[in-house]
């Protein structure tokens, strides 16, 4: 189980560290709905993740992601290493299409109306951000299949990926937390994480995904090797 949940960690921080899904829940919190929507917003996307993490490591475990001595199948390494090369393309579009210094990229169109939003519309906002988002996605992918590539028995994966759901769904359901038990100083919180975020969200992004393309490539080719 310790090795399933090594492997996957990478994948569940990086998706934890998304500034839209982030930025969007407290754009909720802030509306006259906030508490509802913000709730449903954060239940979708934990939901998501969680229905697509448990499809993928199933699949993953089906296809025999582990072989007979417990070792991630060859097979595995070939994705890891496409989803290497894919997270550095992602790095280098990333950073070649970052604003200019002291400039902050143009909010997409939803924003402006998430004001406007019903609890249905959030939960439907917050899985698109969480699965079909291309970042995510391929961060699912790959900790679901390190999951179903470890070692550990049915037990230990189920585990491993409970823990990936809860990791990456700390992006939503942190900032309710702060908004539902901060109190007064709630708000100013989370317009600080929001306007953080929202500065450097090139600069982060740019750097996670990097890093993961660097660390899925090099658990590629030990796998190959």
């Amino acid at each position: 189980m310790g090795d399933a949940i090594g492997q996957m960690l990478p994948s569940a921080v990086g998706i934890a560290i998304s500034p839209l899904p982030l930025i969007a829940v407290i754009l909720m919190l802030a509306t006259p709905e906030g508490r509802t929507n913000g709730i449903a917003f954060a239940a979708g996307w934990t939901f998501a993740l969680a229905a697509a993490t448990a499809l993928l490591v199933l699949l993953g475990s089906g296809a025999d992601a582990a072989g007979d001595d417990g070792t991630p199948a060859a097979w595995t390494g070939w994705v890891k290493l496409a989803l290497g090369v894919l997270f550095v393309l992602l790095a280098v579009k990333q950073f070649t299409g970052r604003p200019r210094e002291g400039r902050v990229a143009a909010p997409p169109g939803w924003m402006a109306a998430i004001d406007r939003f019903t609890p249905v519309k959030s939960v439907g906002l917050a899985a698109a951000l969480a699965v079909a988002n291309p970042k995510n996605l391929v961060l699912v992918v790959g900790g679901a299949l390190a999951i179903a590539g470890s070692g550990a028995g049915t037990g230990g994966r189920t585990v491993a990926a409970v823990l990936m759901v809860v990791v990456a769904s700390l992006c939503t359901t942190l900032p309710l937390a702060v908004y539902l038990l901060g109190g007064e100083r709630s708000a100013r919180t989370l317009d600080g994480w929001k306007a953080w975020m929202s500065v450097h969200n090139a600069a982060v992004m740019t750097t996670v995904l990097g890093i993961l393309g660097a660390k899925y490539v090099g658990d590629a080719l030990t796998t190959l090797a």
